[in-house]
């Protein structure tokens, strides 16, 4: 699970503002150039951002969420390890205080390597920013949202386009959506890392690109900032629906994966618009105004062990995010002809809006050492949108085995909620732990283990819930998606419309 800070715990202080405020002191001190010596005028070419790969790699030598990364780093040598891997778009960080860096870096980068497209990641603040940036030697430069006003980020975005220069216009809430409809950038960074507080959830970037889309503010290049440390993280990213990520730690620390990064973004990449599971997931939720905000929200909800068209299709009717079918021992099992008969009559229906499909299996055990052949079948179908590995699976097997994925951990204990953080898929569920099988027994996790996930990470929860109890589940836990499987059935993998009828019901009552 890939947060680096608990949800609520605890005020905290607001880093960037900090660093503006200290960048705005030594300007005053140095002036814009901060010491450097730049040139009265640029001498060397303009290069187009962002044509290429779709991968951003960074130079820099420290950041105030990670410390020193790497503070001998030559960015001239790293700057050559990355072109030679075939990227073509470079971040340099220029802030001194913070990052350990300076216009002196970029310079060197620049003119060491004038072929590549070089990128200003600072706290610019003004339109003098703008034009050092362009003597320098960048490409294009960051303009931070949150930092300042729209008519500021629209006069600064104005006298970068008069250079030359692209803009990677980074927001983060609602505000700057607001922003970013009054300037129209066509480069838009998401950061999954909050400035304020520098905690990341890479889940934040899909629920503000939903509603950019629903405001309808449109863009050539969307890039997914912050987090990128594998394969399976930029995987996750251009499946979401990005153009391209911008990696900084994880190749200042290990060039050797950029190769990685780059064929991500050649199989997982989808057309301007689209989005796999993990995109579609959170557009219909967060694709609405004001979704963004801290206000309590109606969780997601996934209805498992569904075997029957009718009844998927009464769960798509009362609003399921996900429909789940188990492919394991169970008395809902299911198989590939059923679903492919509920993908059917789900389509039949016509509706809009289709909810998720995902498949339900226990691996990495003697009787399932790996995917059934019936799920890959599914997967390469189109017919299934995901997996939910809910069995022995280590970390490192998941997304070799299947993807999109996601985790389902049995927690007995709180040892067992550590194991949350060593997964990588961006939400883990956790069901309750029974020897009587690896979930649908009806058994509920223990209160106070429940309140400790939460606080590890957005809950995602199954195990005993039904149409008496989860009001008072959602109302005490605030969980991020809820899944439900024996609480509504009449029958083993038969649901009972009465009580999808009342779980649903129960659940719009609550927020």
């Amino acid at each position: 699970m890939r947060l680096d800070q608990q949800p609520g715990s605890g005020p905290v202080t607001d880093i960037k503002a900090q660093i503006v405020a200290r960048r705005r002191s030594r300007m005053a001190r140095e002036g814009h150039t901060l010491g450097s010596n730049v040139p009265e005028k640029r001498r060397v070419p303009l290069v187009p951002f962002l044509e290429g790969p779709g991968v951003i790699c960074e130079i820099k030598r420290k950041s105030p969420s990670k410390g020193e990364i790497s503070m001998t780093l030559d960015p001239v040598a790293q700057a050559a390890r990355y072109a030679a891997a075939g990227v073509r778009s470079v971040s340099v960080l220029t802030e001194e205080d913070y990052f350990a860096g300076s216009l002196t870096d970029l310079m060197a980068v620049k003119n060491a390597h004038p072929g590549l497209s070089v990128l200003r990641k600072d706290f610019l603040v003004d339109e003098e920013d703008i034009e050092v940036s362009y003597r320098a030697g960048a490409d294009a430069v960051l303009l931070i949202a949150s930092m300042l006003s729209s008519q500021t980020l629209a006069a600064l975005y104005r006298k970068a386009s008069s250079l030359g220069l692209s803009v990677l216009f980074e927001l983060h809430d609602e505000e700057d959506i607001k922003k970013a409809a009054f300037v129209q950038p066509r480069i838009i960074g998401i950061n999954c890392r909050n400035l304020a507080t520098f905690s990341t959830d890479l889940v934040y970037p899909l629920k503000v690109r939903a509603r950019l889309a629903a405001e309808g503010i449109p863009w050539d290049k969307l890039v997914f900032e912050s987090g990128i440390f594998c394969e399976e993280d930029a995987s996750y990213a251009f499946d979401a629906g990005f153009s391209a990520v911008l990696v900084g730690e994880g190749v200042v620390r290990n060039p050797g994966l950029i190769p990685e990064l780059i064929n991500a973004a050649a199989y997982r990449s989808r057309p301007s618009g689209e989005a796999g599971f993990w995109g579609r997931l959170y557009e219909k939720r967060f694709g609405v105004k004001g979704s963004l905000g801290p206000s309590p929200q109606v969780p997601l909800v996934k209805v498992c062990g569904l075997t029957r068209p009718e009844d998927a299709l009464l769960a798509a009717d009362l609003g399921a995010d996900i429909l789940g079918f188990i492919f394991a021992p169970s008395p809902r099992r299911t198989s590939g002809e059923a679903v492919r008969r509920i993908h059917a009559a789900l389509y039949e229906a016509g509706r809009e809006i289709m909810p998720l499909m995902a498949a339900v299996v226990v691996t990495g055990t003697a009787e399932c050492p790996s995917l059934p052949e019936e799920v890959t079948a599914l997967l390469e179908e189109g017919l299934i949108d995901g997996v939910q590995f809910h069995g022995n699976e280590k970390p490192e097997d998941c997304f070799s085995a299947a993807f999109p994925y996601y985790k389902a951990l049995r927690i007995g204990s709180a040892r067992d909620l550590e194991l949350v953080r060593e997964y990588r898929s961006p939400r883990v569920l956790i069901d309750a732990f029974s020897l009587e099988g690896y979930g649908g027994t009806g058994k509920r996790i223990d209160s106070s283990l429940v309140e400790q996930a939460r606080h590890i990470a957005p809950l995602w929860l199954a195990g005993g819930l039904n149409p008496e109890n989860i009001a008072g589940t959602a109302e005490d836990f605030l969980p991020e998606l809820v899944d439900v499987s024996s609480g509504l059935e009449s029958s083993p993998g038969i649901k009972s419309a009465e009580k999808m009828r009342a779980f649903f019901n129960a659940l719009s009552q609550c927020f």
